[in-house]
């Protein structure tokens, strides 16, 4: 199986979180997202524009910045976004926003040469490393959801693993990758290691050019 992060595992991701999602209690969206200072609905929007963000930044490919869209929170300590979903659509309608921005990022991804470098904040990335960094906000993000919510998430080893070489090449490579994927964004413990509380991941390209 290549270890190359691509659009497929982008789509994979989103699909996952979203199957699991539409198991929601509908009463249960305004509750924490787990250790979250946000409500469930806003996770899904936060996560939904960070997938938005990520297929804008792989689209214009600023160097030193992000592009300039108005980011606004609507509460203070809440997430601020470019997108919102519309409460009236309700759950349905939030979760097909999280669709959407899911799948511009996986065109981006599909369609963005391999060698464009866009900035990001913990250092410029190309489109693999774009893939991997909204997979691991679907995956973290739908846990801290599924702890809010009362539902069960255990996303696939191997798309664990994929995201963890790419983005946390110090994390231990001889545990199991779900657990280590929380534990390397400190949201979960490892034997014999210390609680994480601090993290960021590593975007740079792959030396040798990770594909697309």
């Amino acid at each position: 199986m290549s270890s190359t992060v691509t659009a497929d595992d982008v789509e994979s991701a989103v699909r996952l979180a979203v199957h699991v999602l539409e198991k929601a209690p509908e009463g249960a969206w305004d509750d924490r997202a787990g250790t979250l200072e946000w409500t469930c609905w806003e996770t899904v929007e936060h996560l939904s524009d960070d997938l938005f963000a990520y297929a804008a930044q792989l689209g214009a490919r600023p160097k030193e910045r992000e592009v300039p869209f108005l980011w606004e929170a609507r509460r203070p300590g809440g997430p601020a976004n470019v997108t919102y979903a519309n409460r009236d659509a309700g759950p349905g309608g939030l979760l097909e926003m999280l669709a959407a921005c899911g799948a511009m990022l996986a065109a981006l991804v599909r369609t963005t040469p391999s060698d464009v470098r866009a900035h990001h904040a913990f250092g410029a990335s190309d489109p693999e490393g774009f893939a991997a960094m909204g997979i691991v906000e679907t995956l973290v993000h739908t846990h801290d959801l599924a702890q809010g919510l009362g539902l069960a998430w255990d996303p696939p080893a191997d798309l664990c693993a994929k995201v963890l070489a790419r983005l946390f090449p110090d994390a231990p490579r001889d545990t199991a990758p779900w657990p280590t994927l929380l534990w390397a964004t400190g949201r979960g413990d490892l034997p014999g290691r210390e609680r994480v509380t601090a993290w960021r991941w590593s975007g740079a390209p792959r030396v040798s050019g990770g594909g697309s």
